[in-house]
């Protein structure tokens, strides 16, 4: 399975060559909501090296809690956020699940969340994996 998706005007695009996800589920930290506008970020995490990018990226460096660099990649036209890349865990990435291609987001199945201590108290969702942080 190939995941694909892009960003709002299409000018970047991203492939996947995966079997599929290692993970897909809401991050709930900060940074997070903020760089959303929503409540959570939907993310599908896979290894890095699997991930081609093409079109005008932009990458934005923040913090961590690790203290390392977390790495905020986006559309250089539009804005749009594509991923996440922590330099905590440099093998993964964290792809802004709403970019996927629309056959692909509607057959998500989210089965962790992430960051529930930056979790909104109106969120209720809880699934079957949620984490204060990130996982170990």
């Amino acid at each position: 399975m190939t995941l694909t998706g892009h960003c709002l005007c299409k000018a970047t695009t991203y492939s996947v060559d995966v079997d599929a996800p290692l993970l897909t589920g809401y991050d709930h930290c900060d940074d997070c909501q903020r760089q959303s506008g929503s409540t959570y970020s939907l993310v599908t995490v896979v290894p890095k090296d699997k991930l081609t990018v093409n079109g005008p990226l932009k990458k934005w460096e923040g913090k961590g809690s690790s203290g390392n660099s977390v790495w905020r990649w986006f559309c250089g036209d539009c804005g749009s956020p594509i991923a996440h890349d922590p330099d905590a865990a440099p093998e993964i990435i964290a792809i802004k699940a709403g970019t996927l291609d629309t056959e692909i987001k509607k057959n998500l199945k989210p089965d962790t969340e992430i960051w529930t201590v930056s979790k909104l108290p109106f969120c209720q969702e809880t699934l079957a994996h949620p984490f204060k942080h990130m996982p170990e």
